[in-house]
């Protein structure tokens, strides 16, 4: 277990120095920068500016620079907003991202799972065909389209929600929604297809044989064995709700990190897009760990070294 883990940290603490790398480069090498708008600035002001944010250094000495404020957690400053810095931006932003994407998540697994279990249930009758034509629409339509439908719905025709903004439990229903739509969907067909598969195996028909009830067998058997596909998923559902949250939070005008990260996209503001890139990149790397622990408490069967080789 403790080799096991220290070489996943070692491969983590890999994968997000090669991150690091890239996005500063790939950043260098963007046309424009910072304080290039429409208006022209004057050259000894641009200096100025430059000097100030060591933009003058020549490019390995940025990087060397960058690396240590990754290391000691330093993100440097905001060049589009003075008065923060891109930590007091992710401090700031954060909570109400994990917060949003939580909620997605927990409605896209549970959800998912219902519809699914549902389905296979009551294969090939009404439930079955219903809870797919929700699954293709699900995965059909794109989380910005579903956000739009959502407020024009049920936020101005019905009134039943707010349109927009941040101020409750209420404004969090309709975003929520929309981002967990189409995760939903996807674990849903996932735990229909593995559901009916399991539910024709031998000890299954055995249980049924002995005359256990239908719930018990669903429970105690079936549900456990047919959710290690998506205990497999959970890693790039995570990375999915993550980066979907950019255009949702826009959308509902959310101040999450999300919308932090489209603005800065939007202003050039490197030090935020390179900034909220590697914290995103930490957080996907660590729940990629974990879903391969969870793996052994789906399934003792599954050793950390066999999940990690999968």
């Amino acid at each position: 277990m403790i080799r096991y883990l220290g070489k996943r940290i070692i491969f983590m603490l890999i994968s997000l120095f090669l991150i690091v790398t890239a996005t500063f480069f790939i950043m260098k090498a963007v046309p424009g920068g910072p304080f290039t708008s429409e208006k022209q600035v004057p050259p000894e002001i641009k200096a100025a500016l430059e000097a100030k944010y060591k933009l003058n250094l020549p490019m390995h000495e940025q990087y060397f620079e960058y690396l240590k404020g990754v290391v000691t957690w330093e993100l440097g400053p905001s060049f589009t907003e003075k008065s923060s810095t891109v930590n007091d931006m992710i401090n700031r932003g954060f909570p109400v991202s994990a917060h949003l994407g939580a909620q997605a998540l927990l409605l896209a697994i549970f959800g998912g799972i219902t519809l699914g279990v549902i389905a296979a249930l009551n294969h090939n009758k009404w439930q079955d065909y219903s809870a797919m034509v929700i699954a293709v629409l699900g995965l059909s339509v794109p989380s910005f389209i579903l956000a739009s439908f959502y407020q024009y719905i049920f936020a101005i025709n019905l009134g039943w929600f707010p349109i927009a903004k941040w101020e409750g439990f209420e404004y969090t229903i309709l975003p929520s929604l929309a981002l967990a739509a189409s995760p939903m969907a996807f674990i849903a067909r996932l735990t229909r297809s593995n559901m009916i598969e399991v539910m024709g195996q031998d000890y299954i028909k055995t249980a049924k044989a002995k005359g256990l009830h239908t719930v018990a067998i669903t429970v105690k058997h079936a549900i456990r064995n047919a959710l290690l596909p998506v205990v497999t998923y959970l890693g790039p559902l995570i990375a999915g709700i993550l980066t979907g949250a950019f255009v949702i939070e826009r959308i509902f005008g959310v101040p999450g990190l999300g919308r932090e990260f489209v603005l800065s996209i939007t202003n050039r503001d490197y030090t935020v897009i390179m900034g909220t890139t590697v914290f995103y990149s930490m957080i996907l790397v660590v729940m990629i760990l974990i879903v391969d622990i969870a793996y052994t408490l789906v399934d003792p069967r599954i050793k950390l070294s066999d999940a990690g080789k999968e």
